[in-house]
């Protein structure tokens, strides 16, 4: 009998996966609660696969041998509930795409950082000319690519929402830049529920796996001791010295595994800031263990030119300096930000709140931040926090308007920062729209 599924979500993993299912011989639909988009659609028509929008068919679903559900939908959405309810599987697309990727797998999560690590791992391979390639929450979906464009090797960014849905998925490399407070709302609020869910990356790991971490994380490290991984622990540091794993002396990166050993100065990293030399040491774990030429890992990580979206530098004008930082939706990446700012900022924040505490933050706009913009349609929270700690602060509609004002108020040798610290879907499509929007603003100016 044929093998059916049903894929939750028409967009990009969604696809994705209706695209591997039907080259593996699967029955295939795709239900989208809302609109599909357009290149989506074509790409469905092409292939031949059927599917519908503006709501879910139950009853179509009844004989499903599994269900993809995209990332997007929350269990606890209705209708994940009902199929839960009738036992059928549901997983997520990196838990079926892992099933028909016969290559190395490196799987990289975290709150933070798991992009640049993830770019920066890739932009490495490349570099060492493996069959390598990049997917999972940035670019082409993972399914998509096992597909149409088959690698020997996959570096993965994957988020906690993805490994809600994996029930055998084991990278043979596993990172976990570091976990802190982000999601919550699709955790009931419950830090130890997101804890858990980005320690399924090391699950299914076994004594021939690695699981590379940040030891200066006291989340990861508390949770270690508690919950013991089959992996072998490779940890990095910025201040212990570690006798396995990465650490920081005398402004040198010293890695050790087991008798290898690789050195390279922190002022030769093309990247700058604390957090950024963590993401450099975690890409050079991993290449290591992959046996990349040590020459190579050097010029790749004193070549690599960083992230769109995070702390991005758009512009100068009138000496003053734009950063687009739009990537940063949760207040742990608008700690780094803030804190690797060296001028006055005018600060460009708010958005979907997902149960964000901002109290670490006030240091540092004690410190850095004369004024700041709130772009959101409920700012009520922000203006609480800091209305009493900066002497401006004002409220926009859209971010054209954000941007005039910030002009208005900077001036010479300050920085205007859009790190927003909050999700972007109350004025925008995601987080790259609203940095796309920022720079388009800047430029207009």
């Amino acid at each position: 009998m044929k093998k059916k599924i049903i894929i939750l979500g028409g967009g990009e993993s969604g696809v994705g996966t209706a695209i591997l299912a039907k080259q593996k011989g699967y029955e295939v639909f795709v239900s989208d609660f809302g609109g599909i988009k357009g290149n989506y659609k074509d790409v469905l028509i092409n292939f031949e696969i059927e599917w519908e929008e503006g709501g879910h068919t139950f009853e179509r679903m009844l004989n499903a041998t599994v269900v993809m559900k995209s990332p997007g939908i929350p269990d606890a959405a209705p209708i994940v509930k009902q199929l839960i309810v009738q036992e059928i599987p549901v997983v997520s697309e990196i838990e079926f795409a892992s099933k028909y990727a016969d290559a190395k797998i490196v799987a990289i999560t975290g709150s933070n950082g798991k992009t640049t690590t993830t770019m920066l791992t890739g932009f490495i391979l490349e570099q060492a000319g493996l069959d390598a390639g990049i997917a999972g929450n940035i670019g082409d979906s993972f399914a998509k690519m096992v597909a149409l464009d088959p690698k020997e090797l996959y570096t993965l960014e994957i988020s906690s929402f993805q490994l809600d849905g994996v029930i055998d998925f084991a990278p043979h490399i596993a990172v976990l830049t570091n976990i802190t407070p982000d999601h919550l709302d699709r955790y009931d609020y419950d830090f130890d529920k997101y804890i858990a869910s980005k320690f399924r990356i090391a699950m299914n790991q076994t004594a021939d796996d690695y699981l590379i971490y940040d030891a200066d994380d006291p989340v990861i490290t508390a949770w270690l001791e508690e919950h013991p991984v089959q992996s072998r622990l490779l940890p990095f540091s910025l201040s212990k010295k570690l006798p396995q794993g990465a650490y920081i002396e005398d402004n040198t990166i010293n890695l050790t595994i087991d008798n290898k050993q690789f050195t390279m100065k922190t002022q030769q990293l093309a990247l700058k800031g604390q957090h950024n030399t963590k993401n450099a040491m975690a890409a050079a774990t991993v290449s290591n263990l992959l046996n990349i030429r040590k020459a190579t890992i050097r010029e790749s990580l004193e070549g690599f030119q960083g992230v769109e979206h995070r702390l991005e530098q758009v512009l100068k004008i009138g000496n003053v300096q734009y950063i687009n930082d739009s990537k940063a939706t949760n207040v742990n990446a608008t700690f780094y930000a803030l804190d690797s700012m060296s001028a006055p900022t005018v600060w460009i924040v708010g958005g979907v709140d997902k149960g964000n505490d901002y109290r670490d933050l006030y240091p540092l706009i004690n410190e850095k931040v004369k004024a700041i913009i709130c772009l959101g349609v409920d700012n009520k929270k922000l203006l609480e926090h800091f209305g009493n700690m900066v002497e401006i602060i004002v409220e926009t509609p859209a971010m054209t308007e954000a941007v005039k004002v910030a002009y208005k108020i900077a001036e010479k040798g300050d920085n205007v920062l859009l790190s927003p610290a909050c999700a972007s879907f109350d004025l925008f499509d995601n987080y790259e729209d609203r940095g796309r929007q920022f720079k388009n603003a800047v430029r207009n100016l």
